[in-house]
């Protein structure tokens, strides 16, 4: 990981740090539900009203990162999934000019659906425009429906996600755009990124074997699992990285007002009380988490009201909790 990268902003030596992870709603709760009836949302489109205000309050209350996904196309029958709607780089550099601090994270951004010189030109912006925020989470799809509208292959995306990750690398320093395999003098990207380059995270496997992604990754989003299976996870990821590649996943959270309630599994996370909460993710951090991404959209109560209980009752308690770290 090199100095001065965003992911200093989620990779903490004494703790285990919490972000958001978009839509920034409560769409899968039942109020939420009934919220997307009486708008006549399609089912899978989020309820986006207050975004910008709850990612400000987000980045006041020191939450480390927000996240979004790639969805170029609402497939509402195979999916039923819009993500945030918005253009993941658009977002991007409206989310740069309304926080200050928060690093912004794309879990993932499909590379090969996109060229690599405008995927390398956007994110430079991005990272520019927020000060050297930008974690670009990356990923080779899950979405077979994209590449056929593209004119793309789907079973080549392996490949192609690989010379992607080599170009954008490339594009980001100084000695010509990549052309053919060569660097053109005289060409060059504009702007150059505020960070010595921009850290990519892999969400996935993105068809790439684990040392092939060790080696050209700077950290690892995996899906939520228990603690068992991410101590596994992160351990393979800090021994194949050295101790040097950051290792992330998310929670689907519903935070009920009984503090000492235990959690009751749900899709991807828990239905769980204050206490629980923070002994399960005090147990991340014993394994070697560094960044959870916590998801709201099952929650029963508002994401304002649990955002501040997160910072004020939650985050405090993770500050010094040991992290597995290799020698």
């Amino acid at each position: 990981m090199a100095k001065n990268s965003a992911l200093d902003l989620i990779r903490r030596p004494d703790r285990l740090t919490l972000g958001i992870e978009l839509p920034f709603d409560n769409d899968w709760s039942p109020a939420g539900e009934a919220r997307r009836l009486a708008a006549g949302r399609a089912r899978g489109v989020p309820d986006l009203s207050a975004q910008t205000e709850l990612i400000r309050k987000a980045d006041d209350l020191d939450f480390a990162a927000i996240w979004m996904r790639d969805v170029p196309v609402f497939d509402a029958v195979n999916m039923g999934d819009a993500g945030s709607v918005y253009d993941v780089f658009t977002l991007l550099g409206y989310f740069a000019g309304v926080t200050r601090q928060i690093a912004l994270g794309t879990a993932a951004v499909v590379l090969p659906i996109r060229h690599p010189l405008l995927t390398a030109k956007a994110a430079a912006s991005v990272d520019v425009l927020s000060g050297g925020r930008l974690i670009l989470g990356v990923a080779s799809g899950d979405r077979p429906v994209e590449y056929p509208l593209l004119g793309l292959d789907f079973e080549a995306r392996g490949k192609a996600f690989r010379e992607a990750v080599a170009y954008l690398r490339a594009a980001w320093q100084p000695g010509g755009l990549p052309v053919n395999g060569k660097r053109a003098p005289g060409l060059d990207l504009l702007p150059r990124p505020t960070q010595p380059t921009i850290p990519m995270v892999v969400a996935g496997q993105a068809s790439q074997d684990d040392k092939w992604l060790a080696a050209h990754m700077d950290g690892r989003f995996v899906y939520p699992g228990s603690v068992e299976k991410m101590a596994a996870q992160a351990a393979r990821w800090r021994e194949a990285t050295f101790a040097q590649g950051s290792f992330i996943s998310a929670f689907h959270l519903d935070l009920l007002t009984d503090v000492d309630a235990p959690a009751v599994p749900i899709r991807f996370g828990a239905r769980v009380g204050r206490k629980a909460l923070i002994a399960h993710l005090e147990a991340l951090a014993s394994v070697g988490v560094d960044h959870i991404a916590i998801n709201l959209r099952q929650s029963g109560r508002p994401p304002a009201e649990i955002i501040e209980e997160l910072a004020s009752d939650v985050m405090p308690a993770l500050v010094g909790n040991p992290k597995a770290r290799a020698a």
